[in-house]
């Protein structure tokens, strides 16, 4: 066993074992640093999950998009709202109550 080791201790490490070391390294910590973040979150999102968010029914959300409180996006047969406008449409239309 010391001849193994003894060996080793001879081997030399070249400027590309080390770049390819560099590379192992900072993709291991890539994918634990996206591992960590969780999963990405949804900018869009269909008509359902909106009137979800905001807790509103099918109706009133129709009356707030075509009132053109709430921008939206059509592809298809599919009605998509930004998270971030949605936030905005209540943030922008909050009432403070005087007493």
């Amino acid at each position: 066993m010391n001849e193994t080791k003894d060996k080793r201790k001879l081997q030399l490490v070249t400027l590309d074992d080390m770049d390819n070391f560099r590379a192992d390294i900072l993709a291991a910590i890539k994918d634990m640093l996206a591992f960590a973040k969780g999963p990405p979150v949804k900018r869009w999102v269909k008509a359902a999950e909106a009137r979800k968010l905001i807790g509103v029914s099918p109706g009133k959300l129709q009356v707030i998009r075509d009132s053109g409180l709430l921008s939206f996006t059509k592809i298809g047969g599919n009605i998509y709202y930004d998270k971030d406008d949605l936030i905005k449409l209540f943030e922008e239309n909050k009432v403070q109550r005087r007493k």
